[in-house]
């Protein structure tokens, strides 16, 4: 075997600079001279017999096409390095960080208690966490940038590996002096004709419209905004209804409106929430121990007493 002559601080190095985009902004980020982290650069290509980066004054890093590929095989490679560190330390105790990325609406919902309960159950990894569309985040996994995703389980790209760990009922959002508001169902049938407000942001139109298609109806589509807190804003100021997934436990708007859930008449299908990985990166010790976590709450939610779904 070929003695290795690059280190894990070059490929550090390497990884902050093609994130940051600038040798200046990745040296301040690493607290190094830029000279310095120059030098890293360049001995890191040597090593490599491939230039991975054409640098350029007043227009950044851009990346070569050697340096595309090296780049995700470099953030494994640094990941497995953490896990070393801890299984050295006697394998009990997990350090270093993980990185989860979660669909933006899902995230204010799903984040906080599972960033909670890992914290309690391994205080020595620190969780980065990103917030962004499906797309992105599975393009994110992909090029090795996220260990995780969470992911509503609607145009998942077939190579990501995946496992369900919540599953959700839509459900029609009204303002609180819709003539149904105090229906004990809404038939989607019945809002045909008026005003919808579509929340924007992909999947989610994609999959609202699939289910009114489903029943043969075709919304009166009046807003389409791109962020959740805005979609119940407009619905609570009686600009239309929403149908949506993600279920906050207050009943009032950022403006204060109040607005009301109601359940579905028509048999809709449940929304299953995902945990997905690249299998190009595979799951590090931290991403595995946060997998098991998540998986292990699932079940306890959907087996209650008696076998019933709680």
């Amino acid at each position: 075997m070929k003695p290795v002559r690059f280190s894990l601080r070059q490929l550090e190095h390497f990884v902050a600079i093609a994130e940051a985009g600038t040798l200046s902004a990745a040296a301040e980020r690493l607290r190094v001279s830029q000279p310095g982290l120059s030098q890293s650069l360049t001995e890191l290509e040597r090593a490599l017999g491939a230039r991975l980066a054409v640098r350029r004054k007043a227009h950044g890093v851009t990346l070569t096409p050697s340096g595309r590929q090296v780049l995700g095989e470099a953030r494994t490679l640094l990941r497995r390095a953490e896990d070393l560190v801890s299984i050295a330390a006697g394998g009990q105790d997990l350090v270093g960080t993980l990185t989860v990325g979660c669909y933006v609406t899902l995230a204010p919902t799903a984040l906080p208690a599972l960033l909670e309960e890992f914290s309690d159950l391994h205080p020595g990894v620190h969780v980065d966490f990103a917030e962004d569309t499906q797309d992105v985040l599975q393009r994110r996994l992909m090029n090795g940038e996220l260990d995780l995703a969470i992911l509503y389980d609607m145009e998942i790209e077939p190579e990501l590996e995946r496992a369900v760990i919540d599953i959700r009922r839509p459900y029609v959002l009204l303002p609180a002096g819709h003539r149904l508001a105090d229906a004990p169902t809404v038939a989607l049938s019945g809002l045909a004709e008026e005003p919808q407000v579509l929340l924007d942001a992909p999947p989610s139109s994609q999959n609202t419209l699939a289910i009114f298609k489903r029943f043969g109806i075709t919304p009166v589509i009046k807003y389409r905004p791109t962020s959740f807190e805005l979609t119940r804003a407009l619905v609570g100021s009686g600009m239309g209804y929403a149908l949506l997934v993600q279920r906050p436990a207050n009943d009032r708007t950022y403006d204060g409106s109040k607005v009301v859930i109601k359940e579905i008449a028509e048999p809709v299908d449940d929304a299953h929430v995902l945990l997905a990985w690249s299998p190009a990166t595979g799951l590090n010790r931290r991403a595995e121990a946060f997998l098991a976590m998540c998986t292990d709450r699932h079940a306890a939610r959907t087996t209650g007493p008696a076998g019933t779904n709680q």
